[in-house]
């Protein structure tokens, strides 16, 4: 276990095929609402960059220097400027400068919080910290962005603080607060801070916020059991979305 966890540490073995014959949070989008794409790779989007930036910035600053987290500096993505530069760097994706400026906004505030500084940084606290378990018969596997000797803390942005509510059940944050829950045997907490107005908030989930969560993963285990475990025969091209209004 422990050279397995070792290995789930580093993001290529992670996210790539090593880490593939786990199920993630991210799978439970997928086979709830696309299972058509599950197990099908998809490329990096202005979303995961920006949140990876936002994280890597917080917890693992020594990893900024990657080339993925250079901006160009253009008014969008439509200028010559741009499509220029992502030609030259041979990469599909970068980040607008605006857009890096407006998450280094957020990341100070974050840090400059003095409650927030001193629960995130606080000296037994360990980063990025990779958890395999078995949930409903599947195998299961999940990083943790901060894990303290009482708490799981996980790193949100939002672009409106106070409808975090409503958009942590639309990303399903309910189901990834679930399953850490089960990974690591800790209540998991949202520390968010709103990119617009730089407000911070503290998110605890409830009881029925984590049987919603359970609830999605029952759906989609259901999804994957007919038409992607081993020995399943009934082919995805017959999937048909059910639900109730």
């Amino acid at each position: 276990m422990k050279e397995i966890l070792a290995k789930l540490q580093i993001d290529e073995h992670y996210y790539g095929e090593f880490g593939q014959q786990w199920l993630s949070n991210s799978n439970i989008y997928t086979l709830l609402n696309e299972p058509h794409l599950f197990g099908k790779s998809k490329e990096m989007t202005k979303a995961m960059l920006i949140g990876r930036y936002f994280h890597t910035a917080m917890l693992e600053p020594e990893k900024l220097s990657s080339p993925e987290f250079s901006s160009i500096d253009s008014g969008s993505r439509n200028t010559k400027i741009y499509k220029d530069a992502i030609n030259e760097q041979g990469v599909a994706l970068r980040m607008l400068t605006k857009e890096k400026e407006a998450t280094d906004c957020a990341i100070s505030k974050m840090k400059s919080n003095l409650d927030f500084y001193d629960a995130i940084y606080q000296e037994e606290n360990t980063f990025e910290v990779p958890a395999v378990t078995e949930i409903m018969g599947l195998k299961w596997k999940g990083k943790a962005d901060i894990v303290t000797p009482d708490i799981l803390i996980d790193l949100k942005t939002t672009s409106n603080i106070r409808d975090f509510k409503y958009s942590a059940r639309k990303y399903n944050y309910d189901s990834q607060a679930y399953i850490y829950q089960q990974l690591f045997d800790k209540p998991l907490v949202f520390y968010v801070v709103d990119k617009l107005s730089l407000q911070l908030g503290v998110f605890y989930p409830s009881e029925n916020f984590l049987a919603n969560g359970r609830d999605k993963i029952e759906r989609a285990m259901e999804v994957y059991n007919t038409y992607f475990a081993e020995g399943s025969t009934i082919s995805i091209d017959d999937y048909i979305h059910k639900e109730t209004l």
